[in-house]
């Protein structure tokens, strides 16, 4: 008799599983979990179930096509708010000791020492040196 796990194995085959909308999905459930517990509404509750099925449906589905493409679009709209949110996150760590500002020519951000004064800085993407001025 086989066991479980290949059992499952044998079930997963040829479907579509885990990606990262699917992570996020279940963050969102727990979240709505989580305020269901306070607010306790029957649309909460129904939006809830909804995004579980919807969850499940997608990481059993045969259509690995279409769920790809739904993961892509996903992934278009995240990468963005996540690279701006880990940037806010280092902004946050570095006060103390760097600064942080775009280069005039190609718009890359750029870290550097925290010193006041004018300075004469290089980027290392363009190669254009500018001046900047850092006040505190």
């Amino acid at each position: 008799m086989e066991n479980f796990q290949e059992k499952l194995a044998r079930f997963m085959r040829g479907r579509y599983g885990q990606d990262q909308l699917y992570y996020a999905l279940i963050a969102l459930a727990f979240v709505l979990l989580f305020i269901n517990l306070f607010v306790r509404s029957p649309f909460l509750e129904l939006l809830l179930w909804a995004v579980i099925i919807l969850t499940l449906y997608r990481a059993f589905s045969r259509n690995i096509s279409r769920r790809s493409m739904e993961n892509q679009k996903f992934l278009k709209i995240w990468n963005p708010v996540q690279a701006q949110g880990s940037l806010m996150v280092r902004r946050l760590r570095d006060v103390k000791t760097h600064r942080y500002r775009r280069c005039p020519h190609c718009h890359k951000m750029l870290r550097l020492p925290r010193r006041q004064g004018t300075h004469s800085v290089t980027c290392p993407v363009c190669r254009k040196e500018f001046k900047l001025h850092i006040p505190w």
